[in-house]
């Protein structure tokens, strides 16, 4: 089973991912792990951290010779700001009257962070206990692991993409065939965007929005081209792919909306608009194809052979130059809320981490179907399978 787990503050001394599942003998490198990382530290809207940090991911485990072994792997991801915390996060007790201004305990709570129910629920007395592990310096983490996935679904023919679609009132045109986008564009793209007018207007917003001291947020598009048909299942309601791959994203800092495909857009439409009908097979190789791709996808919880498409939405971040009127932890009283180094849009390096958790959900409900300790024997499984998908009368 594939499965990801990380460990890691924000200003600590770096992040810590272990990664099982993934067969043996798949080609891996940190240049690879370190094309995913850069593309997340990228996007017009960034804050200074990322003039800071140059992530790049050190394998200690799992591969050997360029391959993977099918043990778990072991990945450290470096904070390089952590030289200017050693006090204010460091591991052991303080002793006498701290040194550093970043030691001071933060009781300005901010409204739409993880620091009000995070204090009440851990108990502590002191936010940045809180917002270490909150922040989203953390998906650096899980774009290291879904590097490795995409690697996976990479071998067997799988290709994900993602692209920004909005930011704040700002929409791009809308893409009937995403198998025209120029996704070389979308990628030199400074807010990850195809449609070029529109990149314009994006980056004038996020501009307009920093000089006001404010944020934005927008809406990010995930596209898996060859996706086999049959991934998930529709037999139990923790095994639906739409459903895991809408967890995964929701999962995302700040990320309040997900939908598979249009999603909330087709709920206005009659039956005979939405439904992807089905064309005769005149292509041995090719059968179940459609005319359309309403439904993103998937059918019942399982891909259906098209491309996996889902949308999510960002809200704006809730640390703002401009600080709203909050409150204080220990007195309640109204102060306004604390500003802690922030981006001013997050969309364009969301978009890479969405990539990334569909591509590990994906790998996981990939490899529970076509199973394999090794990349050699999961490629025989996957095309013993694929000879059997067709009309009835042809394939058995």
């Amino acid at each position: 089973m594939v499965k990801f787990t990380t460990a890691g503050e924000s200003h600590g001394q770096g992040l810590v991912i272990i990664l099982e599942g993934i067969p043996a003998g798949l080609p891996v490198s940190e240049d690879y792990i370190g094309i995913h990382l850069g593309r997340r530290q990228k996007g017009y809207g960034r804050g200074g951290r990322m003039l800071i940090e140059q992530d790049r991911a050190k394998i200690i485990s799992g591969v050997r010779h360029g391959a993977t072994l099918g043990s778990p792997i072991g990945m450290t991801v470096e904070n390089k700001d952590w030289a200017n915390w050693l006090e204010a996060m460091s591991v052991e007790p303080l002793e006498g009257e701290p040194q550093s201004p970043r030691s001071r305990r933060i009781t300005r709570i901010r409204a739409g962070h993880a620091d009000l129910p995070g204090a009440m629920k851990y108990g502590f007395q002191d936010v940045r206990n809180v917002l270490e592990r909150a922040s989203a310096r953390e998906t650096a983490a899980r774009v290291a692991a879904g590097a490795i996935a995409i690697r996976l679904l990479e071998e067997f023919g799988m290709k994900i993409h993602s692209h920004v679609i909005s930011i704040g009132n700002v929409n791009a045109a809308p893409v009937e065939d995403p198998s025209k986008i120029d996704w070389a564009a979308v990628e030199d793209s400074p807010v990850r965007c195809a449609d070029s007018d529109a990149a314009h207007r994006m980056a004038a917003l996020i501009d307009a929005t920093k000089e006001a001291g404010d944020t934005v947020g927008g809406m990010c598009e995930i596209i898996v081209e060859n996706v086999p048909i049959g991934v998930g299942s529709h037999v139990s309601w923790d095994t639906k792919i739409d459903a895991l791959v809408a967890q995964a994203l929701m999962s995302i800092n700040a990320v309040k909306s997900v939908s598979i495909g249009p999603g909330w857009e087709v709920s206005t439409l009659r039956g005979s608009q939405v439904q992807d009908v089905i064309l005769p097979v005149t292509d041995p190789d090719r059968p179940w194809q459609r005319n359309t791709n309403q439904l993103g996808g998937t059918e019942g919880g399982m891909t259906n052979g098209m491309p996996l498409v889902a949308r999510f939405g960002i809200k704006p971040i809730p640390t703002m130059v401009t600080p709203l009127p909050s409150v204080d932890l220990d007195t309640g009283e109204e102060v306004l809320s604390h500003f802690e180094r922030s981006d001013v849009c997050q969309a364009p390096p969301a978009c890479v981490v969405g990539e990334a958790m569909v591509a590990l959900v994906l790998a996981k409900a990939f490899m529970e179907k076509f199973g394999g300790d090794s990349v050699s024997e999961t490629r025989r499984n996957l095309d013993g399978y694929l000879k059997t998908v067709g009309p009835r009368k042809i394939y058995r």
